[in-house]
């Protein structure tokens, strides 16, 4: 397995403001073989970004020597594809259909996409979505991108996200074999999962589905978002993930998404990740 660093762990990167080039650099620097870039429609990589925009990042990834994992967005937090608001359900689908182009021609295969909430934790004013009506808007939602993956050989990679949605791996591995595409797959993150579930057994329920993972650690003795710690700091059981990606044949990527930035961060991180799968 090739270990990755997600944009987002850099200083920066979150806000969207760390111009990509120099993202990259600092995860080669740190020894990571991978760089997941973020998409949202302000900042450095957005929706309008060019097909020679995209070359020239491929290229200077090629002249660093690091790869391009994957792509992952946030965008679906603030514009729900489950938003009672069709306007926002429109805007969304409209955004990733842009987005999925500019993961293509960043030369991956996968792209992150939330596919909706029934609450957002970290959002006050937050709708809240009836799970049923939740999970029809969000069929509906993944069912207008199916056309444009397949068309660009991109999957979306349906995150398992503290969305109080989608709470099962039985349910994830419904949802996404209800499109019968495979251009629709899981991105699977197994601190996300920890609070109620154990990232081993939804591995291996996921199987071939899963298409790329994030690495995060989490406390249970906290209960809150709180409980995101550093890797190796926390109660995620990482033997038990390698042996069981190991046993379903995974041997892509491991991609830490280490958020938020703090100073030395990167640094630990990429120590850990050593450790861990190398």
């Amino acid at each position: 397995m090739k270990i990755g660093a997600s944009y987002w762990m850099f200083d920066g990167g979150i806000e969207a403001k760390l111009p990509v080039f120099d993202a990259m650099k600092q995860a080669k620097k740190l020894g990571f073989d991978s760089i997941e870039l973020c998409i949202a429609s302000q900042g450095v990589l957005t929706d309008k970004t060019t097909k020679e925009e995209c070359k020239a990042i491929v290229a200077e990834a090629k002249r660093i020597g690091i790869e391009i994992s994957s792509v992952a967005s946030g965008e679906s937090w603030g514009k729900s594809p489950t938003a009672n608001d069709a306007k926002v359900r429109k805007a969304i689908i409209e955004f990733t259909k842009k987005a999925l182009q500019v993961t293509k021609w960043l030369g991956t295969d996968a792209y992150l996409f939330v596919p909706g909430a029934v609450d957002v934790f970290f959002l006050a004013d937050a709708e809240i979505i009836p799970y049923d009506v939740c999970y029809k808007r969000a069929v509906d939602a993944v069912k207008k991108l199916v056309p444009t993956a397949e068309k660009l050989g991109v999957t979306v990679a349906i995150e398992n996200v503290w969305n109080k949605f989608l709470l099962s791996p039985l349910e994830m591995r419904s949802f996404i074999d209800s499109f019968k595409s495979k251009r629709i797959g899981s991105y699977f993150d197994v601190g996300n999962v920890l609070l109620t579930g154990f990232p081993e057994q939804w591995i291996k329920i996921l199987g071939k589905r899963i298409k790329r993972i994030h690495i995060k650690d989490f406390k249970k003795s906290f209960g809150t978002a709180e409980g995101f710690v550093d890797l190796l700091d926390g109660d995620v059981d990482f033997a038990a993930i390698k042996k069981t990606l190991a046993a379903i044949g995974y041997k892509g990527y491991v991609t830490a998404e280490m958020i938020p930035y703090s100073p030395g961060r990167p640094e630990k991180t990429a120590k850990a990740m050593k450790k861990i799968f190398k």
